[in-house]
């Protein structure tokens, strides 16, 4: 009984900002299908179980309330956020992460369905998919942004945005354009910062790098072995000396004796002695174990001017910031041994995993990490990744 009136009370909190009286009935309706044990949780199905004697018209309720009422899933999703927060223990730190998540389809009609890559099923094939903002502790993950990815297919085709209700202003944008546009979204709200967590799908667009430090976020994002970085002490070559001529130069130069490295390349080339053994956290079987070393590094893709300094960085394969430290960072994982670290077949490891570095490392050469200790965040999908990539912050002043 105390459940029911809990879930009557959740439902009169989120009925509050529908803006308009009469879709309470389609959202209990709605919700209290979503609880049911179907195999298909559609609104024909829920119609069929909810009114059995009047199917049809509960179906055409329920479809009207998802598909046609004029209530905003932005304003739901923020009054769940009120509900569910105060229960989640931040005290020990938030993390925002950024996800997509795939939904199996078939057919051609559906909003935004394509041959694209699906999590749910771990390969491409017919589905939709939906970029996520969710923000976790280490007790659980609440999502706080959700938006449909419509592919560019899609977006540039004007009878199948008609015959679809698609609206005017959706236009065409990348899953890393969507989650920065939902962060911003979230920070012009009033929400708190957080640590952003993403896999390589959105790490590796260095654009969105760029947009997280450029709206003061740190974060920690998947890259490839292929990302390319500077070595330690090494940097891009200084603009050409000026003729006298023209502008001068002020773009960072490289040579074929002189060029970044790939992370896979610089991994490989460490010494056994940096690396030191890591447990994380407990696995179904057995404890989560790796080998670590961390070596501070430039990152080697953009070009920059003459006085112009490349973002503070970390790249790494499953390690995370280490607080203090303004320099880039680069965090190698070996699996079963030394000799093996970057070869054969990496196994996905989950996402949302975070670190505390004591910073006890100083100096440019790789070194050891010492005294750190890793625990696992609940993603809120599926979510995968191969290596990470850090943003790092200013150390304090002395």
């Amino acid at each position: 009984m105390d459940s029911m009136i809990r879930f009557d009370e959740y439902l009169a909190h989120l009925a509050a900002g529908l803006g308009h009286a009469d879709r309470e009935a389609g959202l209990r309706g709605y919700c209290s299908g979503l609880m049911l044990p179907l195999a298909r949780k559609s609104v024909e199905p829920m119609a069929a179980h909810l009114d059995p004697l009047h199917a049809s018209a509960r179906h055409q309720a329920l479809h009207h309330f998802v598909a046609k009422a004029d209530w905003s899933d932005t304003e739901l999703l923020r009054r769940v956020a009120r509900w569910v927060l105060p229960t989640m223990d931040l005290s020990a730190g938030g993390y925002w992460l950024v996800d997509d998540t795939g939904f199996p389809k078939k057919g051609r009609h559906s909003v935004g369905v394509a041959r694209q890559y699906c999590g749910v099923l771990g390969k491409q094939d017919n589905c939709q998919v939906a970029v996520s903002i969710s923000l976790a502790c280490e007790q659980a993950s609440l999502p706080v942004a959700w938006r449909l990815y419509l592919p560019r297919d899609w977006a540039e085709d004007a009878g199948r945005r008609r015959k679809a209700g698609v609206p005017e202003d959706v236009r065409f944008a990348t899953k890393p354009q969507i989650a920065l546009s939902q962060l911003q979204a979230l920070l012009e709200a009033g929400e708190s910062r957080h640590c952003v967590v993403a896999d390589a799908g959105y790490g590796v667009d260095s654009a969105f790098r760029q947009g997280l430090t450029a709206m003061g976020l740190s974060y920690v994002v998947g890259i490839t072995s292929a990302v390319r970085v500077w070595p330690p002490g090494q940097q891009p070559l200084p603009p050409k000396p000026w003729t006298g001529k023209g502008r001068p130069p002020v773009a960072t130069r490289r040579s074929p004796e002189h060029r970044p490295l790939s992370v896979k390349k610089l991994a490989l080339a460490l010494p056994p002695e940096v690396f030191t053994e890591l447990t994380w956290r407990q696995g179904t079987n057995e404890p989560l174990s790796g080998r670590f070393a961390a070596v501070r590094v430039r990152t080697g893709r953009q070009r920059f001017g003459k006085t112009a300094a490349a973002p503070a960085a970390v790249a790494t394969d499953r390690m995370a910031l280490r607080a203090g430290r303004a320099d880039p960072l680069l965090a190698v994982h070996a699996r079963g041994g030394h000799a093996a670290a970057g070869t054969g077949t990496h196994r996905p490891s989950a996402l949302a995993y975070r670190a505390r570095l004591p910073g006890s490392q100083a100096g440019l050469g790789a070194g050891a990490l010492r005294g750190a200790w890793l625990a696992g965040v609940p993603p809120p999908c599926q979510p995968e990744h191969r290596r990470l990539w850090f943003s790092a912050r200013a150390a304090p002043a002395p």
